[in-house]
């Protein structure tokens, strides 16, 4: 099958850990080279954002990644894209008129609207939104610099593409309190790699303290600063901080006054960006993981963890709900509860025994659930699914309507179990 995946602020090239540059950047590049794996050509479109760059790079066998000249031929932010995707649009319109490929999957909601805009019920497109503008407007307030219109943007894609993929059960909740039809999202979460993250390998090198470790985007929302002030009640640990855009980034000065303020400068370590080779070792020279943000659409770095078998203190929202099974692959606690947390980081910390035991069930998780092949499978067959219904659907001469009827939307308060819906 071939597959082009549009990517439109988050190329699989990028280095992670830098502006708008994380687990979307992974699971595209991830998923496409799983896909390839499996016999399928894939092509990722994304903005060209720095000069130079050719229109085409071949990132391995079966997937090259097109660069599309939309807007300034350098960074910028994602939130204000939007005035630069006619032209991306009509890129691809114009790359898909010539040779279209037999199924679209869109990443983000700025890339579902290229997407439907340039297929032209032409091609069936399958959506996954990575994150959804409802739910970071209402953790971020005034602080979320969404486009005014994101939200409405993103039920217009989540109605007219032929499947939106959820990475998540919390996310199909979300879809369906913004109006989104049921019946057309499927979970597909997101993986990571067993091979490159597991139990084996290099430690990084470590004192005798213990350690506790976060791994990410320093920004406010992924709660590093509780973490931090949590520390204050763990008194034994160190807390490496791994992320960030290294020298000069302002978030990482914020955790520094951060630590200051709470007296516990000398047990924290703020590292900076960390090298994607370099990440399991350092996964591996932890006690525990923390991932504490305010809200997640998935988080890739608690199944790492996971794979590399080490336990996970989490807050319990988005993805990590899924991914982290309280008392068995880790702790979770609520979002902005430094108290709370610094309770669980003790428990833990205590009892290397249940950090073993939980770190063993993580990995026993991670595979039956999280590789890349599996998650490659899933996606493939509801992409085959929306080709063949499409099919059928132009044998018929049937027009799918773009409305949505009472049957659309469940009350996603009702107690059925989500997960595929259809």
């Amino acid at each position: 099958m071939r597959i082009a995946m549009v990517s439109e602020h988050a190329s699989p090239l990028a280095a992670l850990g830098g502006a708008d540059a994380g687990g979307q950047n992974v699971h595209v590049l991830e998923l496409s080279s799983a896909l390839a794996d499996a016999g399928h050509e894939i092509t990722v479109w994304t903005r060209r954002d720095a000069p130079g760059l050719p229109d085409g790079v071949p990132l391995r066998s079966g997937v090259v990644v097109r660069h599309v000249t939309a807007g300034p031929a350098e960074h910028v932010a994602k939130d204000d894209l939007v005035p630069h995707l006619p032209a991306f649009t009509q890129a691809l319109d114009e790359a898909w008129t010539a040779d279209p490929p037999d199924v679209v999957h869109a990443h983000f909601w700025m890339s579902g609207m290229v997407a439907l805009a340039a297929a032209a019920g032409r091609i069936p497109v399958v959506q996954t939104f990575h994150a959804l503008g409802s739910v970071k407007r209402r953790h971020q307030r005034e602080d979320d610099t969404s486009p005014d219109g994101r939200v409405a943007a993103e039920l217009a894609v989540a109605r007219q593409v032929d499947r939106v993929l959820a990475t998540c059960t919390d996310e199909v909740f979300e879809l369906a309190r913004i109006g989104a039809p049921r019946r057309r999202t499927t979970v597909v979460p997101c993986g990571v790699d067993t091979a490159e993250f597991s139990t084996d390998g290099p430690v990084a090198p470590r004192g005798d303290r213990p350690r506790l470790l976060t791994l990410g985007r320093l920004v406010r929302r992924k709660g590093v600063d509780e973490v931090i002030e949590a520390l204050r009640r763990v008194p034994a640990a160190e807390l490496v901080v791994a992320g960030g855009g290294g020298d000069g980034d302002p978030d990482a000065a914020r955790l520094r006054d951060c630590a200051q303020r709470h007296g516990v400068s000398h047990r924290v370590q703020i590292i900076g960006p960390v090298a994607r080779p370099d990440v399991p070792a350092l996964l591996r020279s932890a006690d525990a993981v923390v991932c504490t943000p305010w809200y997640e659409p998935f988080g890739m770095v608690p199944l790492e963890a996971m794979a590399c078998g080490r336990p996970v203190v989490g807050t319990a929202v988005g993805g990590i709900q899924d991914t982290v099974v309280d008392g068995v692959t880790g702790l979770l606690v609520p979002p902005r509860r430094p108290d709370l947390l610094a309770t669980a980081l003790r428990d833990l910390l205590s009892s290397p025994t249940m950090g073993a035991a939980y770190g063993i069930a993580g990995r026993d998780r991670v595979l039956a659930r999280y590789d890349w092949e599996r998650v490659a499978t899933a996606s493939a067959l509801v992409y085959d699914e929306v080709v063949t219904a499409r099919g059928r659907h132009t044998a018929a001469k049937v027009d799918r309507p773009d409305v949505r009827s009472a049957d659309d939307v469940r009350d996603p308060a009702a107690p059925e179990t989500a997960g595929v819906a259809r």
